[in-house]
Formats: structure tokens, sequence, C-alpha cells
């Protein structure tokens, strides 16, 4: 595995064409390496000596964009890995440079990497809100890897194939996040979360289980290189995530309720 990666961080870039942002690296670190400094030193001695601000109509708005980019996004992914692309879903690969609905792949997983440097705004949302504990560390490494992975991959690997196929599950669960989310943000003067507020993290759960349960499939077939480094790192991250989102599900719906009971 180590000489598939280092060959495949040495090799050049396999698709000669370079969306905005994405010609090299320093462009997305530099945004995150400032999206860093605001949220754990300039955001919160900005906020110091000043109240949370306002900014319910903001995030009205925000989550409305969100969610009708996602599901729109939704739609095209699916409909162009069933038809156009006509992706074999055992054994996934970039289109070929020459494809006529190259750019349709290109143009549709940047959209899903632009949709993660969207989801960093959430963040200043929270430091302008004085909502420091919702930003975890989950939180935080969950985007600042989200939008850096998508660069690599689309840097690295090129536009679309396995990994296209893999974010589509994200996209669903965004599109189910952000509706929670607006639909709290009408709600915030009853209290209390709304009852399916859990089940947003049992379905990002079963999201990681499907994705690893994909790439190991993947990964057994011998005979299916193209994918492979893809399907390697796809099911590592996954484990990843199952353990840090399993905890985050056990101390806020679990052992919290227990610490209530005994307060009672």
């Amino acid at each position: 595995m180590f000489a598939h990666i280092v060959d495949f961080l040495n090799r050049s870039p396999p698709d000669p064409v370079r969306l905005p942002l994405t010609s090299s690296h320093w462009p997305v670190l530099t945004i995150l390496g400032v999206y860093l400094v605001l949220i754990k030193i300039v955001g919160p001695l900005f906020m110091q000596r000043r109240k949370p601000y306002n900014l319910d109509r903001a995030i009205k708005i925000y989550n409305i964009v969100q969610i009708a980019y996602n599901a729109i996004l939704l739609i095209c992914a699916v409909h162009f890995m069933l038809g156009p692309g006509n992706y074999n879903f055992s054994c996934m690969s970039n289109l070929p440079l020459d494809h006529e609905y190259k750019n349709w792949e290109r143009w549709l997983s940047y959209s899903y990497f632009f949709n993660k440097l969207m989801d960093l705004l959430e963040t200043v949302f929270f430091i302008l809100r004085k909502k420091y504990r919702q930003i975890s560390f989950l939180h935080v490494f969950h985007h600042v890897y989200m939008v850096y992975v998508g660069f690599l991959y689309m840097y690295y690997y090129g536009y679309g194939g396995h990994g296209f196929f893999l974010v589509t599950f994200n996209v669903v669960v965004h599109t189910m996040m952000y509706t929670y989310y607006y639909q709290s943000s009408l709600n915030r003067n009853s209290g209390g979360d709304l009852w399916w507020k859990k089940y947003i993290t049992v379905v990002q759960l079963v999201q990681f289980v499907i994705i690893f349960a994909h790439c190991i499939y993947i990964i057994r077939q011998e005979d299916c290189r193209t994918s492979q480094l893809s399907a390697t790192w796809g099911s590592i991250i996954s484990v990843v995530f199952i353990i840090l989102f399993s905890n985050f599900y056990v101390r806020t719906y679990i052992l919290s309720k227990k610490t209530k009971s005994v307060a009672r």
C-alpha cells in the first residue's frame, strides 16, 4: 500500500483541466489555514467583549441555499452516474479525457468540492453566535478533512470515478442535515431539539458503513486496479469516522440521558 501512495503522490495530475483553486496545494491550504486561525484565535478574541450576534435570518438563508444546492447536486449526480456517465459500480474509473460527457464529470465533482468550502461558514456562524461548544474536534476535523481530501482526489486522481460515487452518500446526509438545521431555526423559540435530530448521526453512521462495505468489495477485486487506492483510503477513513461519530452519539444521546436521569 505504501508503494501505491508514493507512486500516487509523485505523479502529475491526470487531468490537464484545472478548475479554480485546484491548480496547486497552496490556495486550499491557505483557505484552511485562515479558517483554523479565524476559528481558534481571531474569532474568539473578536467576540470576547461582544454579545452574540443575532444571525437567524442569515442562517435561514444559508440553510435554504445548502438544501437546494445539495438536492440539485444529488439529482444531477445520480442522473449522471446512471445515464451519461454509465458508471460500472463494481469497478469505477474516471471517464476518458475525450469522453463527450467529461465536462459533466469535472463540474459535478468540482461542485461537491466547492460545497465543502461553503460548509466552513457553519463554524464562522458558531463563532459569531458564541456557540463554542459546537466547535468540537470532530466538527473541525471533519470540515478540514472534507475540503482537503476533496482537493487531493481531484488533483492526483482526477474528477469523478470511485470517489464521486462515495461522496454521493455524503450529499444525501447533508441534504437531510441542513433540512434539520432550517426546521430547527423555525422552532427555536419553542426550545428543545427536534425529535429526529439523533437520526442524522445514525444516517451518517450508516453512510460510513455502506462506504466501508463498498470499498472492501472493490479492494477484493484483483482485476480492478483503477479504484484500489481510492477504495483502500475510503475504507480506512470510514472506520475512523465510524469511531468518531459513534463516540459522539454515545456521549450526546446515551450518556447525557443517564446523567440527566441521575440528576433527577
